[in-house]
């Protein structure tokens, strides 16, 4: 009987201990990899902060701007994908053959960017987003502020 009652109350208490861990439930780790933000610098660990009719960026929970969902103008997605060299040649000092398997790797690096007009007061920036959290987040922006992500990748630049 002391084990059903105590089986219980971890099946209720660990759910509740797990949601109460998350301080908010649309938050995201994300770098800060640039834009016309003054007070962060590139490479910089930030959280972005999604909610029904506004967007945080918040650094050491000091929030850096809030943008209005309705004066988002632009939401935009790229990639980056990179081989990994450096941790080939280091594995390969140790074992040739993993070094070369992984020289034929390659990592992907996913960026969202949000441009904003606000009256007088415009701007942007671009993050570097987790690859398990990317989809996530361009789907919150998009509800909050009904545009649809455009895809940098497939825009062709002509100079």
């Amino acid at each position: 009987m002391l084990k059903r009652i105590l089986a219980a109350l971890l099946c209720i208490s660990v759910p509740v201990l797990a949601h109460a861990a998350s301080d908010e439930p649309n938050s995201y780790k994300v770098m800060y990899d640039g834009g016309s933000l003054a007070n962060i610098k590139a490479g910089t660990d930030a959280k972005l902060i999604i909610h029904p009719t506004e967007v945080l960026l918040i650094k050491d929970k000091v929030t850096l701007v809030t943008i209005p969902a309705d004066k988002i103008t632009e939401i935009s997605y790229g990639q980056d994908v990179h081989r990994r060299i450096g941790a080939a040649i280091g594995l390969a000092v140790i074992s040739l053959g993993i070094g070369a398997l992984m020289a034929f790797t390659k990592s992907k690096k996913h960026y969202i960017g949000i441009t904003w007009s606000d009256g007088d007061k415009k701007g942007g920036f671009a993050v570097q987003a987790d690859k398990s959290d990317y989809r996530g987040q361009l789907t919150a922006l998009e509800g909050i502020t009904g545009k649809k992500a455009v895809d940098s990748d497939a825009m062709n630049v002509k100079n």
